[in-house]
């Protein structure tokens, strides 16, 4: 029984693993800092700050030793956290430049602010929804 739970986890880390890889891909976070940040030498930087994170977020996730971390680690902690997701912004804002060409491709270009807020209060009702019910 135990080799189907470890095949079932080592297909499901692959998956994850790959889906990540995949959107930082897609969306081209890492290239885009360095061509924005003219640190194009520093790619090995790059990969190691990304693979040292997927470890670290591993082991806050499954590890079973606490971390105690001070007022000012947890205003670091934020700053990061605000970094990260102020990229990953920056780099869906890119990404949604092909909402206008789809639209207009597909007809309905007239309903362009319509289907944006439809998938914006789409996004807000599940987030509100699965905090408050699975959350909570």
């Amino acid at each position: 029984m135990w080799m189907i739970e470890a095949l079932i986890g080592l297909a499901s880390g692959i998956a994850v693993g790959t889906g990540f890889v995949a959107f930082l891909t897609v969306l081209g976070i890492v290239p885009r800092l360095m061509q924005l940040s003219h640190s194009e030498e520093k790619l090995r930087h790059y990969e190691m700050a990304v693979i040292l994170g997927v470890f670290f977020g591993i082991y806050l996730s499954f590890g079973d030793f606490p971390i105690e971390v001070t007022i000012v680690g947890l205003i670091i902690w934020g700053l990061l956290h605000g970094i990260f997701i102020g990229m990953l912004a920056a780099a869906l804002t890119e990404v949604l430049n092909v909402f206008p060409l789809l639209f207009k491709r597909i007809g309905v270009d007239g309903f362009l602010f319509t289907l944006l807020m439809a998938l914006v209060l789409g996004k807000i009702a599940g987030s509100l929804f699965q905090w408050i019910i699975f959350v909570r």
